[in-house]
This record gives C-alpha cells, structure tokens and sequence, in this order.
C-alpha cells in the first residue's frame, strides 16, 4: 500500500513514540488518511472486481472519476457497487470497449 506512514505500535523512545503519534493524528486531522485506491474499469466486461485488504461488506464507496471516459461512466447512472464484502468488492457498469475509465475510490469503515 502507498501512503502516508502509519504508527508503530510500540517505540524504544517513549518521547519520540509520542512526536509519531501526534504527526500521525495531524496528518489525519488534515484528510491524510490512506483511504483510495486507483481503478480502471474493465473494457468489454459489465462488471469489475476489486480486491483491498481495507474493504468489508459495510464499506462507504466514493467514485472520484479520473478521466472523461471515467465521468461519462459515472454520469451514464450505470455505475454501482453490486456486491460487496471482506477484502473484495464488485462493480457493475457498461460494457465498453473503453481502456481509459479510471477512478480513484474512497474506503471510509
């Protein structure tokens, strides 16, 4: 996962374990939270599987389109989460031959 660093849970320097908290709260406080990931959706395919470790079943989806073939998607109505749980989620979309129908994802819980 790419990102901003997160905590350990224990440091040798109790002083210096509390500077990285503090920066680690800081930085979440200013919406640095580690929570997209990148998706292009399949060409000729009517849904797309996605696959993160920080996905469950009662997951918020945002869709941040990333490209025009990408906003045309979104605002076509098409574009839905149909199934959802532990680690995977599915999208069901258009089936295009489009290549460039990129999104960032939002995974809030």
């Amino acid at each position: 996962m790419t990102g901003f660093p997160g905590v350990p849970g224990d440091w040798g320097d109790e002083r210096e374990h509390r500077r990285k908290l503090a920066e680690g709260v800081n930085r979440t406080l200013s919406g640095k939270i580690n929570a997209t990931v990148k998706v292009t959706l399949a060409a000729n395919q009517a849904t797309t599987m996605v696959s993160d470790a920080r996905l469950s079943a009662t997951s918020f989806i945002g869709f941040c389109p990333l490209s025009a073939s990408g906003a045309g998607e979104l605002a076509g109505g098409n574009l839905y989460v149909s199934a959802q749980g532990r680690g995977t989620l599915t999208l069901t979309h258009a089936n295009s031959a489009a290549t460039d129908r990129d999104f960032r994802l939002v995974i809030i819980g």
